[in-house]
């Protein structure tokens, strides 16, 4: 059985607008009970504080717990530590912060996967992890 490779940067993009087309809905379900709970529009900084809690437990839970998210499991992605032990809480938040980083610079931390070596994002090198293509069947 071979080792997995590394991911590539188009299933990566795929996994994560699945992964963002799963976020606009668990946001879209919170402000809709938000709303009806306060009968009245809702903003302000307790708002975007609950829809940050949502993305960063999202991510935390599914990396934590099963080492890839649902749309990582979609694309056949998964996460693995540089060491082969469980990712831990310190890890997943570094990863989540170096992804919204990667994110804030235009894609950049992203694109990085292009000229590292061993295609590793900022987020993958913060978090001494990696993405890894599962094969078929497995």
């Amino acid at each position: 059985m071979t080792e997995p490779r590394p991911a590539a940067l188009g299933y990566r993009l795929g996994a994560m607008l699945y992964d963002g087309l799963l976020i606009i809905a668990l946001w879209m379900l919170t402000l809709f009970v938000l709303v009806a709970v306060a009968n009245d529009a809702v903003y302000g900084a307790a708002v975007r504080t609950i829809l940050f809690l949502e993305l960063y437990g999202f991510f935390i839970y599914f990396w934590i717990s099963r080492g890839q998210t649902l749309g990582m499991l979609a694309w056949r992605l998964a996460l693995r530590t540089d060491d082969g032990a469980p990712l831990t809480l310190a890890q997943a938040t570094l990863r989540f912060f170096g992804a919204a980083v990667s994110a804030a610079c235009f894609g950049l931390g992203y694109l990085w996967v292009l000229v590292d070596p061993k295609r590793r994002s900022w987020g993958d090198r913060l978090s001494a992890s990696h993405i890894v293509r599962l094969p078929k069947g497995r």
